[in-house]
């Protein structure tokens, strides 16, 4: 396992605050509700309350699309951001990053597909 595997979940309270913190500077706003689950090969930080009250007046007026449009150029520009905190916290390589919107309710997911972990054979 990598050096930084912590099971009581630390990393994920890591991944959750660092995520939180760049999707405020990059919106201006964080979300209210954020949660990271690891599994073996993956982190999934799971964000609620995202929007911004200008994104929230748009998605009610029908402007929907618009507003996922724009949520997926932040998700985008923040990606390398967002790789470089799991890479750090986990202590692995990023092999994908995905990213999610949905407005009713608010939610977003990003989620990243690690590089498996090559274990050294034991000897016998």
């Amino acid at each position: 396992m990598p050096e930084n595997h912590d099971p009581s979940g630390s990393t994920s309270a890591a991944i959750s605050d660092a995520a939180v913190r760049v999707l405020r500077d990059y919106t201006g706003r964080g979300p209210t509700k954020v949660r990271t689950i690891m599994g073996k090969d993956m982190a999934v930080i799971l964000m609620g309350d995202t929007l911004t009250k200008a994104e929230r007046s748009l998605v009610e007026s029908g402007d929907e699309p618009l507003v996922h449009d724009i949520r997926h150029r932040f998700q985008m520009t923040m990606r390398d951001d967002l790789v470089e905190i799991v890479e750090k916290c986990t202590g692995r390589t990023v092999a994908a990053f995905m990213s999610a919107n949905h407005f009713n309710p608010d939610l977003a997911a990003e989620i990243f597909v690690l590089e498996p972990v090559i274990e050294e054979p034991t000897g016998k």
